[in-house]
């Protein structure tokens, strides 16, 4: 079993930035790829970033490609979102997730965390 706890969202304008976490428990942490989706109000979850267990490979969604990085830290069971240059349409409720499978597709990974809030203003 993992949980995940999700931090760092909250109000900026555009073009500035934002760092959400996301804090996972369980020794097996390191075992696991970590992905971070995100859901706007009226719109479907979508991907955003993943990393896969080692934080060598990585992989973005094109609207977030050059603005955003996903980086982990097995050592603090943490993964981090780095979002530079943030744009209205990056508002939305950011969910971290993990899973066995290093993916885009959200049914592919199992546990999931409550969310955090971003809101980018124009």
């Amino acid at each position: 079993q993992v949980q995940l706890v999700e931090s760092g969202g909250g109000l900026v304008q555009a073009g500035g930035s934002l760092s959400p976490s996301c804090a996972a428990s369980g020794r097996t942490f390191r075992s696991y790829a970590m992905g971070w989706f995100r859901q706007a109000p009226g719109k479907e979850r979508e991907f955003v970033a993943a990393i896969s267990w080692s934080g060598g490979s990585t992989d973005y969604a094109d609207s977030v490609k050059g603005r955003f990085t996903i980086s982990r830290d097995n050592a603090k069971n943490t993964v981090y979102l780095q979002m530079r240059s943030l744009k209205p349409e990056d508002t939305a409720v950011y969910y971290c997730a993990s899973g066995r499978t290093y993916s885009e597709y959200g049914n592919r990974y199992d546990y999931w965390g409550q969310g955090t809030q971003v809101t980018v203003s124009s």
